[in-house]
C-alpha cells in the first residue's frame, strides 16, 4: 500500500485536476476538429506524418511506429489496415529481416500528405490565433516536460485496473 504524500496539498490538487481535464478537452476537441475539417483522424494523421519524414524514408517497423506514436499495437493496426486499403501505406519485407515488416509511405500517401500541408497549414494556424511565437515555444517546452514527468511516473496499480500492455517486441 503506497502512504499518502505528506505535502499533499488540496489546492494544487485543484489545478491538478483543472489542468489534466484541459488536456483531456483539448484531445477530444482535437480529434473531433481535425476529423470534422480534415476527413482524417489524428492518429492517421499521425501516422502519415510520422512516415512523411525524410529519416524514415525507408519505413518504420510496427514497434517503432507504436513507440514514437504512443499508441497501442491494436489502435495501430486498425489505423494501418485502413490507410492500406486506402493505398496509403503499405507493409513491406525488412531488408535486413525478411521475416519483419515495415510501414512504408505509398507514392499515393505521399501525395495525399502532401495535398494537406496547406489544410493541416491553415487548422494550426487559425488553431494557435491567439499565441505568440514566444507562446508556442513555451507551450513546447512544457508539453514535452508533461510527457517526460508522466514517462516517468511509478505507481502500483489500482485495484482492478488492468495491466498495462507489454511493449511491442517485433512487428
Amino acid at each position: 500500500m503506497t502512504k499518502p504524500d505528506p505535502t499533499y496539498d488540496p489546492s494544487d490538487a485543484s489545478v491538478h485536476n483543472r489542468l489534466f481535464f484541459r488536456l483531456f478537452q483539448a484531445g477530444n476537441t482535437l480529434d473531433r476538429q481535425t476529423s470534422k475539417s480534415l476527413g482524417i483522424t489524428t492518429v492517421q494523421w499521425s501516422v502519415l506524418g510520422a512516415l512523411s519524414r525524410p529519416q524514415v524514408s525507408e519505413g518504420m517497423s510496427f514497434s517503432e511506429l507504436t513507440e514514437y506514436l504512443v499508441v497501442s499495437r491494436q489502435s495501430l493496426d486498425g489505423v494501418l489496415k485502413r490507410l492500406e486499403r486506402e493505398k496509403h501505406v503499405q507493409r513491406v519485407a525488412d531488408t535486413v529481416d525478411r521475416r519483419a515488416k515495415k510501414v512504408v509511405l505509398t507514392a499515393k500517401g505521399r501525395e495525399f500528405w502532401n495535398g494537406l500541408q496547406p489544410r493541416i497549414y491553415e487548422f494550426y494556424r487559425q488553431a494557435l490565433a491567439s499565441f505568440g511565437f514566444d507562446d508556442k515555444v513555451s507551450l513546447v517546452h512544457f508539453l514535452n516536460q508533461l510527457n517526460a514527468g508522466l514517462a516517468g511516473v511509478h505507481m502500483e496499480a489500482a485495484p482492478g485496473a488492468h495491466a498495462p500492455e507489454e511493449p511491442a517486441r517485433s512487428a
